[in-house]
């Protein structure tokens, strides 16, 4: 069995009797501790998620130690304006034994790995059909001409008698002769 846990802003895969470094936590080494942010249990085939976690699930460990990561080197400079800083880090780690998984409480989804690629393959279909109706991305000539389509709707119409459909006559008179001088 294992399970998917979260501590210090990080996801961990454990099992039993597995021995990770996370990020201090206020623990004595030898002291036994609960994690109860488990977002996944796995067991054999099967998998439980959680919803974000898995209701009364749960992680004990014990603190092995409290020691540091390595240190990195933080060196900021920007070039020709003589600004040169130099600091180093090390992250402070606690050392964790996985004593027990404790999966307690009601499985939210428990599925198979059959039965989780024969849903996947099921919404393949489904997104197809919600994707027809949308523009295509990776043919900018259909954005192109559906933009067109809307001014062209979204324009007002010219009622006779007005100035502008004169003048919109004799634009279209003038590129006419235009395109008739620029083909012979």
């Amino acid at each position: 069995m294992y399970a998917i846990i979260r501590t210090g802003g990080k996801q961990y895969k454990v099992a039993k009797d597995d021995v990770i470094a996370v990020e201090k936590i206020a623990a004595d080494p030898g002291q036994s501790i609960t994690l109860n942010d488990v977002l996944a249990l796995g067991d054999a085939g099967s998998i439980t998620l959680g919803s974000p976690i898995v209701a009364g699930a749960e992680v004990k460990a014990e603190v092995a130690e409290q020691t540091r990561g390595d240190k990195i080197i933080v060196f900021k400079k920007k070039r020709r304006k003589n600004y040169r800083r130099k600091y180093g880090h090390r992250q402070c780690l606690t050392m964790l034994k996985i004593v027990d998984i404790k999966a307690a409480g009601k499985a939210v989804v428990k599925k198979t790995a059959s039965e989780s690629s024969e849903h996947s393959s099921s919404k393949k279909p489904a997104q197809a059909k919600s994707n027809k109706n949308t523009t295509d991305i990776k043919n900018p000539t259909k954005k192109k001409t559906a933009a067109k389509k809307a001014v062209q709707q979204s324009s007002p119409s010219v009622q006779p008698g007005d100035d502008a459909e004169k003048t919109a006559t004799v634009k279209k008179q003038t590129s006419g002769k235009a395109a008739q001088k620029t083909q012979s």
